[in-house]
């Protein structure tokens, strides 16, 4: 089956160097960007109920770049510094390098799972368990971090800084596609919500993240590309490698 257009649940790049515009080019494909779900964030005064301070904590743990603005916004909102003794710890290298929009990320002790793997991360977390860890989350409890963490032998609270809402896209919107990306279990379970009968037919899906490949082998639904894995640490280079196989095989 060739691949003519792809739907990526996220924001549309802001930047034309984006590696999307160069698949684009490159297959002549059509990509829409769409996200499956929205991100509100919660106020000082919801954050504040959950009684954490933040400054008790000497490491964070980041499982989405969404969980990076709205702590540093929140951070900024109730006048909170930050040390620079704070260590951080992402699940991927791309959720990683995101902070670098909010700190300097050299002087900074910063520590990535390989694989992209929450399980893997845990390791890490494990070798730093003198530490006490904060988790960053959204108000959607995810049940598989949540027992990894629970299981490691580290000292961690969980903070909810954000919500996700539901963005709806009607079944005809799907079918126009030859594939759909995801990149949180939420933007599955919002396909769902919106396509409750969904047949993914010949239809390519693909995922970043374990928890998100998670989400869609839970929905009963078939997973054609799964990402980070070693070696291609990004969706855009774990795409550019699987549209180059189509093409191949499409020439035999």
């Amino acid at each position: 089956m060739k691949i003519k257009k792809i739907l990526v649940s996220q924001p549309q790049p802001t930047t034309e160097k984006s590696p999307y515009y160069d698949i684009i080019d490159k297959y002549s494909v059509k990509i829409d960007f769409r996200p499956f779900i929205k991100v509100e964030p919660i106020s000082a005064k919801e954050f504040r109920s959950q009684r954490i301070n933040i400054t008790d904590h000497t490491a964070i743990i980041f499982n989405a770049r969404h969980g990076i603005d709205h702590f540093c916004h929140l951070c900024e909102e109730l006048r909170v510094t930050v040390p620079e003794t704070m260590k951080y710890f992402c699940v991927s290298e791309t959720v990683a390098l995101y902070l670098q929009k909010y700190i300097q990320y050299r002087k900074r002790k910063i520590f990535f799972s390989q694989t992209g793997k929450f399980s893997d991360l845990a390791v890490l977390l494990n070798k730093h368990a003198e530490e006490k860890f904060l988790y960053i989350t959204s108000d959607v409890r995810n049940e598989e971090t949540m027992s990894i963490l629970e299981n490691a032998k580290i000292n961690f609270d969980q903070a909810i800084m954000y919500r996700t809402v539901s963005n709806h896209i009607s079944e005809e919107e799907v079918k126009d596609y030859d594939m759909l990306v995801f990149f949180s279990p939420a933007g599955i379970k919002s396909l769902l919500e919106s396509v409750p009968n969904m047949e993914q037919g010949d239809r390519f899906i693909a995922s970043f993240g374990s928890t998100t490949a998670q989400a869609v082998h839970d929905a009963g639904l078939r997973l054609d590309l799964e990402a980070p894995s070693p070696g291609v640490p990004s969706m855009t280079m774990a795409l550019d490698n699987f549209l180059k196989e189509i093409k191949k095989n499409g020439r035999k």
